[in-house]
């Protein structure tokens, strides 16, 4: 294989959609129909898309340009920046944090995303009669779990060896429109059935006075980072990638309104189906008017509904879902495991192949060690991940931008783009906006998730 087939997307579309496949993921289409509906609904989806602008957007923008600009991997990207010993020592320092941070949250997301897995696979065996191979498939054992997440490992292994072109570009062009279309059909189905009204009024319909809510407004804040894999350094991969003439702005503006647009279609699915769950005789709110469990409703609330739509549609539709459900964690797989990858492709010389079995081994070894002790492991990678190391990364990324890079550099970069103006408004008030407002936005994420 070729070095510029190994290392470059072909197409502008590729690069599209296998950004917006990295930023799809479960926490677009669990994580934020959950937020919107534990926190106001309408009024939630109003300050997310406020968000998306103002610290999403500008933030994705850094990240693709930090690393088309270093054309390697996210520590020596970082490290380039910096004009003297000290601060590309730092800047490594925060480019390898977000390698080891990616290495982390495939332990979780792997089992999570294998949970999807078998939940696909128990309509079809319950569609050929194997009731007690459903049972097993849809029951929470450590059985269950170390194949599940073995078998996902597997499938992105298989992606990623493939290389830039032939793997991730390939799939993602295959995988981001299946998943778009399953969304739509979805959406079109739950909102024909008896309640689903009530949900869309409630995801449409703002209730203005919860908009300065600080839940609301964190919640927001907190989904609008995680659902772009912000600080992961997967973004800055895929913008070494990236040729040096592409515009960065209107890519990332298509990146950004693809997973805005996967949350809402998500959103406008899950939060209807939630009431015609209630309107079947399904709980869905206790008795405080709080959501039951949200980390586990995906996994209770949906196949409870499907199983009071009776026949085999009960089976066809929770098939779908969960297929639904694993294609988003696997596009987002894709790209933080190729984190590490290119990295000690990079470092250790390695072909791809060796790279890719390597750390699909280190993976698997640390993923199955977190299903072995579940209970200690699960939710404390995950706090740490993504509450406490993303944030602190993304931080680290703003301020390194804003007042490590030189200004001049900056600006070459910037002028080294296709059909792009350095003097346009976006990109006067870009440096600046980043090197101020971003890192007051994250702050104000960090302070209050380390106050909870």
């Amino acid at each position: 294989m070729s070095s510029a087939d190994t290392n470059h997307f072909s197409s502008r579309l590729g690069f599209i959609m296998a950004a917006a496949g990295s930023a799809v993921g479960v926490g677009n289409i669990w994580g934020f129909p959950t937020q919107a509906a534990t926190h106001g609904g309408g009024a939630f989806l109003l300050v997310y898309l406020v968000l998306i602008v103002i610290l999403g957007y500008p933030m994705l923008v850094a990240e693709l340009m930090i690393g088309r600009h270093g054309q390697t991997n996210p520590a020596d990207a970082m490290g380039k920046i910096g004009s003297g010993p000290v601060s590309r020592t730092i800047g490594k320092m925060i480019g390898f944090t977000s390698i080891v941070t990616a290495t982390l949250i495939c332990t979780f997301y792997t089992i999570l995303s294998g949970w999807f897995v078998s939940f696909s696979l128990a309509p079809i065996a319950d569609i050929l009669g194997f009731s007690q191979a459903s049972a097993w498939l849809m029951d929470f054992s450590l059985s269950r779990n170390l194949v599940s997440t073995g078998i996902f490992i597997l499938m992105v292994i298989y992606v990623i060896r493939q290389g830039v072109q032939q793997g991730i570009e390939l799939w993602s062009k295959r995988l981001m429109p299946l998943l778009l279309g399953i969304l739509v059909l979805g959406v079109v189905y739950i909102l024909t059935l008896p309640g689903a009204m009530t949900g869309l009024e409630i995801l449409l319909v703002p209730d203005f006075s919860q908009i300065w809510n600080g839940d609301v407004l964190i919640g927001a804040l907190g989904q609008t980072f995680f659902s772009l894999t912000i600080g992961t350094g997967a973004m800055m991969v895929y913008g070494a990638y990236l040729n040096k003439e592409e515009n960065i702005g209107k890519l990332t503006a298509y990146v950004t309104l693809m997973d805005t647009s996967v949350a809402f279609l998500a959103a406008l699915m899950i939060i209807p189906a939630m009431y015609v769950a209630q309107h079947n005789g399904v709980q869905i709110f206790a008795e405080d008017g709080s959501l039951l469990n949200s980390d586990t409703l995906v996994f209770t609330v949906l196949p409870a509904l499907f199983d009071t739509l009776g026949g085999n549609l009960q089976y066809i539709l929770a098939f779908v879902f969960f297929i639904l459900m694993t294609i988003a964690g696997l596009t987002s797989a894709i790209s933080i495991v190729e984190v590490p990858t290119s990295y000690l492709m990079e470092k250790k010389e390695m072909s791809r192949n060796k790279a890719t079995y390597f750390i699909g081994a280190l993976v698997m070894v640390l993923s199955l060690t977190v299903v072995m002790y579940f209970d200690q492991l699960f939710s404390f990678m995950i706090t740490l991940t993504t509450e406490r190391a993303q944030p602190l990364i993304a931080l680290g990324i703003a301020i390194y931008l804003g007042w490590v890079w030189q200004r001049n550099d900056l600006l070459k970069e910037i002028q080294a783009q296709e059909d792009v103006d350095s003097n346009s408004l976006f990109w006067r008030i870009w440096p600046n906006y980043v090197k101020f407002v971003c890192p007051a936005l994250i702050t104000l994420i960090i302070i209050q998730l380390f106050n909870q």
